[in-house]
């Protein structure tokens, strides 16, 4: 069969993109309200309202998500790729200002407690997908804040504050949905009213400056990131290596069985909070009147009790049982938000593991030298540079696989795809590899949702980067699976395997790969969804259904591998 690479320029998303690049590297800052009107001709399909007088109640929520609670004070925000890079132009003490983040969005973050908020960046990425948030942000606050400002005095007084018994009367005065403004007072809480007020106090005038953006010092970043893992496990570089893309709590929390082991602990976490809905599902665990897992149930509790005093021991504890197995964290704190976790094969109890698992740990691999590399996956391009570093500095890699979340178009919220097609934004590639995993390999773990395999995936330059012009290429090639990171992992798996610098605008065919390779995309919103994903708004534990059954599926599959190829070898390792 022939196949093309698709076509998808977008003439408005690369004039807001050239503009973008173009106004950063001027030596002063740049006011995002410069970016506005190229960024309304994108007529993105996260921003449709861009251009109209009507408030863009979705686009503003999918903005604050992804943006700190803090954003109402900013005025000036600082990019650049560590702590040393800020002192070398001159700002130093960042690191002492508070650290912030965003609910649906990790990126380190931190606020000098007056109008500043300083980044830490990865790579362009983080470019692509902050400056049209931060734009589209800026334009909707600021037409919340005239429609307030025209409100009668008496009617704005009470709009100001911020009664939730007043929302629907409150959310007719101002012409928005009452159900918006039901998600922003479940968003905002207690600082609801003050962010109204905040809001008619004044328009937004956001500043941004890129303080450094070469490839260079993005390089330079993530071999520090790799020095910090060095110095936490030691030996890397001649220990065969799993890497894992995912998050940083469920393979931990699956090889161990630490929650498990403390259930007592956290049923009186969970007694001891005002979560009606959370101890209701537990009951109907217990009396076998919903499907849902047991053990997922108590990994969710264990991330809720958190900053508690119960959370508190159960870390330390925690800790000292990850010690005894080996398991090593690198929290990276100096440089950008990208915990890696070291997991050594020889060191896990099966006794204890989750029993997902257990039949799938072979007594071979106590003798193992492999060692599971897993990172908190990052944003778009960094993926590429965080791979190829792994490649340069560890063992040899014995396989890849990359868990993240995904934009689903024939999907539901929870459903997990797996693609063997990927369509890359950044390198234009159309990238065809053998996707080790399918849909029998999660289906068994999956409580509420379906796996899709046979998917064909493309990764975006940025969540806003899209318009009806780009997609409607991928709507009718079949395209139904977008996220940013699969095309930058391919491009970095094309140079572990060929002699050369990945192409650009091919069709690049990746079969017959020295090591295993396998990707699993869970759905976590829809386009055109009114902003709705898994990081806006408390969803119970569904959300780990999808996670915890594709991190078993990846577990078991690299059990397999690895005593496959003990076997095959007749020793533990080479």
């Amino acid at each position: 069969m022939e196949r093309t690479v698709p076509e998808v320029a977008s003439e408005e998303i690369e004039l807001f993109l050239r503009t973008t690049y173009s106004l950063l590297r001027a030596s002063t800052d740049v006011r995002i309200r410069s970016l506005e009107e190229a960024h309304a001709g994108m007529n993105s399909l996260l921003h449709q309202l861009a251009r109209s007088q009507e408030v863009d109640m979705s686009a503003f929520i999918y903005s604050l998500l992804r943006l700190p609670p803090v954003m109402p004070r900013v005025e000036l925000v600082l990019l650049g790729q560590s702590f040393e890079t800020f002192a070398e132009f001159g700002l130093r003490g960042i690191e002492t200002w508070t650290e912030v983040s965003a609910p649906a969005r990790r990126r380190r973050g931190y606020f000098n407690g007056q109008n500043k908020l300083a980044y830490l960046i990865t790579s362009r990425s983080d470019i692509d997908d902050l400056v049209p948030i931060l734009t589209a942000y800026q334009i909707e606050w600021n037409k919340l804040h005239d429609r307030l400002r025209r409100l009668p005095e008496d009617i704005r007084t009470h709009v100001l504050q911020g009664d939730p018994a007043r929302l629907e009367e409150d959310s007719s005065q101002l012409g928005l949905d009452p159900e918006d403004m039901g998600r922003l007072l479940s968003i905002w809480g207690a600082d609801f009213g003050e962010n109204l007020q905040a809001i008619a106090a004044g328009r937004m005038d956001l500043r941004i400056s890129l303080i450094d953006g070469s490839l260079s010092e993005y390089r330079r970043a993530i071999h520090r990131w790799w020095q910090q893992i060095c110095q936490v496990a030691p030996g890397l570089d001649s220990r065969p290596v799993y890497f894992v893309s995912s998050n940083a709590h469920s393979l931990v929390n699956l090889v161990t069985g630490f929650a498990l082991q403390h259930e007592g602990e956290l049923l009186k976490f969970l007694d001891g909070t005002n979560d009606p809905h959370l101890k209701e599902e537990w009951e109907n665990i217990q009396a076998d009147m919903v499907p849902s897992s047991r053990e997922n149930f108590f990994y969710y509790l264990l991330k809720k009790a958190g900053g508690t005093l119960v959370g508190k021991k159960l870390t330390a504890a925690r800790a000292a049982m990850e010690a005894e197995s080996g398991i090593r964290r690198a929290e990276s704190r100096v440089n950008f938000d990208l915990e890696t976790q070291v997991i050594p094969l020889a060191g896990l109890r099966p006794d204890l593991m989750d029993p997902r698992l257990r039949e799938a740990y072979g007594p071979a691999l106590a003798d193992s030298q492999a060692m599971i590399i897993n990172i908190d996956y990052p944003l778009g391009l960094a993926a590429y540079q965080v791979l190829t570093e792994i490649a340069d500095n560890a063992g040899k890699i014995l396989g890849v696989y990359i868990i993240g979340k995904a934009a689903t178009l024939n999907g539901v919220v929870g459903d997990v795809m797996i693609p063997n097609v990927v369509y890359d934004g950044q390198s234009m590639n159309t990238y065809l590899f053998p996707n080790c995993f399918r849909g029998k390999d999660v289906a068994p773990y999956l409580v509420y949702s379906t796996a899709l395999d046979n998917q064909k995936a493309v990764s975006v330059r940025g969540t806003f980067l899209q318009n009806h012009d780009y997609m409607d290429v991928f709507y009718r090639e079949g395209y139904t699976d977008i996220e940013m990171e699969a095309g930058p992992y391919l491009s970095a798996v094309y140079e572990l395997v060929r002699p050369k610098r990945h192409p650009v605008n091919e069709v690049v065919n990746l079969y017959e790969l020295p090591f295993d390779l396998g990707m699993l995309h869970y759905a976590s919103d829809k386009p055109l969804s009114k902003g709705r994903n898994l990081g806006a708004a408390s969803l119970s534990y569904f959300g780990m259904d999808p996670t915890y059954a594709t991190a078993v599926a990846v577990l078991k599959r690299i059990f397999r591998m690895e005593l496959k190829r003990i076997n095959n070898s007749g020793q533990p390792s080479p």
